[in-house]
């Protein structure tokens, strides 16, 4: 038995074994629906690219709906390509890239080639937002049964077998109706707590920057208060997952987070000759390299895993001098705002954004005593503890809203709303 022939027969496995309301049926969506491909215009013709019909791809499927694509073309466009055009009103469906997504087109639209166009065959049959909420409904299944080397997708002898159940056109409005009231209501408690969130991340954030910024304190370097480790140039064919002498590369130094690895470790030849580059638990690095990305600064602890790791160039290690700077202190002022605008004012070039460790060392550091800066470190402590909780309360209530829209989605398509 082929793999398509096993997946039919789990799928209809699945729905003989549910019992359908009085009036449902199962068919196949090939009967129902035609499943229409589309294509791309050839790129050489720029002029394709010069017309006012919507061209809808994957990137185009960011919500629910589509009322305009990033690209539109001219109707020679679609005569000399694969391209069609879906009508407004009906849905479209991802195969192969961003397989699973579905989405409801405000207007027509022409399609690419890793999308189809669903469209009933009689509109007295399937209500096209019902199949919109039914695909939603089986979007995980699809993306299950992609398939392919590089890009996962499903044929479209696949798409025209699945098992769609249709109640009634009635019902359908129906469950058309609670679904959109449902989601209507999950979704704004989502937001609400997804600015909760942020709102509970900001709250941290304002207190760090109001420490460093209203202190009236002396300022030392860098290199004053901590031992500077410049990272060593190691062989690349040095490092292997064989190898058992753990190594930090710019890879393993996320913003505010350290990302261990299991493939840059070194020989053992390196732990004698290479004490100089050797950090312990708790120390600081940074990334010289792209010190700067989208989300923030690369700066993290190094947990007890790495203790005893060899730096790698283009990484620096700080080790503080505790008798001056607090351990805890000196994190939280290298992920305030003050420190990101620093990095920015020094990097040498915008597009991968360098920090020299010559600008590294000279960096100012406000200096409070150090009883100080251990009643600092201890509040921040503090709150962020708090703030963490409030976080993993508002994430887990995110993910929860998630899974009532799947468990309510289920339902629908089974009868029982």
């Amino acid at each position: 038995m082929s793999k398509m022939e096993i997946v039919k027969d789990k799928i209809l496995q699945k729905d003989k074994s549910l019992s359908l309301p009085k009036g449902w049926e199962i068919k196949k969506l090939g009967e129902v629906c035609d499943v229409i491909g589309g294509g791309t215009p050839s790129k050489k013709n720029l002029k394709f690219y010069d017309g006012n019909i919507l061209w809808a791809t994957v990137r185009d499927m960011k919500c629910d709906t589509i009322s305009e694509t990033e690209y539109q073309i001219t109707e020679e466009a679609v005569k000399k390509s694969s391209t069609n055009i879906i009508p407004k009103g009906n849905i479209i469906i991802a195969t192969r890239v961003g397989l699973g997504k579905v989405c409801l087109l405000q207007n027509d639209t022409a399609i690419n080639q890793d999308l189809r166009g669903v469209i009933p065959k009689s509109t007295k049959k399937i209500d096209n937002v019902y199949l919109f909420h039914w695909f939603r409904s089986i979007s995980q299944t699809i993306i299950k049964e992609g398939t392919g080397a590089t890009v996962q997708g499903v044929k479209l002898p696949f798409i025209k077998d699945l098992n769609i159940p249709l109640p009634p056109l009635s019902e359908q409005h129906r469950i058309v109706s609670i679904l959109d009231r449902s989601f209507a209501a999950i979704d704004k408690a989502k937001a609400n707590a997804e600015q909760n969130l942020k709102n509970a991340k900001e709250l941290f954030e304002s207190y760090l920057e109001g420490v460093f910024e209203n202190g009236n304190w002396e300022e030392k370097s860098i290199q004053e208060i901590t031992k500077v480790i410049n990272g060593y140039a190691f062989a690349s064919e040095d490092f292997s997952p064989t190898n058992s002498l753990r190594s930090i590369k710019i890879t393993n130094v996320g913003v505010k987070e350290f990302i261990e690895e299991y493939d840059n470790n070194l020989p053992d030849k390196y732990n004698v000759v290479s004490k100089e580059f050797q950090v312990k638990t708790g120390d600081i690095v940074i990334a010289l390299t792209r010190t700067i990305i989208s989300t923030g600064l690369k700066v993290a602890i190094v947990p007890s895993t790495y203790d005893g790791a060899l730096v790698n160039q283009r990484v620096a290690a700080l080790v503080p001098n505790e008798s001056l700077i607090s351990r805890t202190y000196l994190y939280n002022y290298l992920i305030s705002r003050r420190v990101f605008k620093y990095v920015l004012n020094h990097v040498n070039t915008l597009m991968q954004p360098n920090l020299s460790i010559v600008d590294l060392k000279n960096m100012p550091v406000p200096f409070p005593t150090i009883t100080e800066q251990q009643t600092i470190a201890r509040q921040l402590d503090s709150l962020r503890a708090e703030t963490q909780k409030l976080e993993s309360i508002y994430s887990k209530k995110i993910l929860a809203l998630e899974e009532l829209k799947k468990s309510i989605l289920q339902k629908a398509f089974r009868g029982e709303l």
